[in-house]
């Protein structure tokens, strides 16, 4: 499809920069404007989205971080192929227009995929620092059930001393924060991690590696059914 005819109405809500990404980004990752085609000029993009230049180009500086599209000046804007180039931000932005959560179910299957494996690691490499600090925050330290388990597991990334899982569990936590009421907002489940983080820290604490990766794969998986089991109850009753 040409990239003209995917503008089809100006917008109108009012942090309109952002709408103007959404709208763009959705047409570029689900194939509307395929890779390497050459979306209208600034000037004519400005005119069908009813907005300035300024707001215009902020949009397009944002879609180019996400690298979804390719600024060539003096030649013009392109889309970029985002499963060759797309980054982290990326999958942040697509969690948030996905409304089938397709973006966030992929996440939790990455999550749970990943995470077990720094358990085990944690349970090896752990140092008596890191042991202290992962009891003070299970036993002591006074805050809701969601806030204890991303420390819980910030810890527990740390404690692997691999800067490649810290810096990639606080990109879930950053995404997860938004979506733990899910599963927390049931006070069974608040039962079922306060048991867990008793479980997975007995198991770093006496270097049980296997034990660790058992344990943190279990509540995972347990999380993830308990967050699509909640997301789908929600679209029938909305159906």
């Amino acid at each position: 499809m040409p990239a003209r005819a995917v503008f089809a109405q100006p917008i109108t809500r009012s942090r309109l920069h952002e709408e103007i990404v959404t709208i763009i980004q959705k047409q570029i990752m689900n194939g509307t404007i395929i890779p390497g085609t050459k979306l209208p000029s600034e000037r004519e993009m400005a005119k069908t989205f009813n907005v300035n230049r300024t707001t215009l180009r902020q949009a397009l500086s944002k879609l180019e971080n996400l690298e979804l599209l390719e600024i060539r000046h003096g030649d013009g804007i392109y889309a970029k192929n985002f499963l060759d180039s797309g980054n982290m931000d990326l999958i942040k932005a697509a969690v948030r227009m996905d409304e089938d959560n397709a973006t966030l179910f992929s996440l939790l299957e990455t999550r749970r995929l990943m995470v077990p494996e720094i358990a085990y690691l944690a349970a090896q490499r752990r140092t008596a620092a890191d042991l202290n600090e992962l009891k003070q925050v299970i036993f002591k330290t006074d805050m809701t059930m969601l806030e204890r388990d991303i420390k819980v597991h910030q810890i527990i990334a740390r404690s692997a001393h691999n800067l490649s899982f810290t810096i990639g569990l606080n990109f879930f936590n950053q995404v997860f924060r938004d979506y733990g009421y899910l599963y927390f907002d049931d006070e069974r489940n608040v039962e079922r991690f306060s048991e867990f983080h008793k479980e997975i820290y007995e198991a770093i604490r006496t270097r049980q590696p296997e034990e660790a990766r058992r344990i943190m794969k279990d509540v995972l998986y347990y999380a993830e059914e308990a967050v699509k089991d909640n997301l789908k109850g929600n679209k029938r009753r909305k159906g």
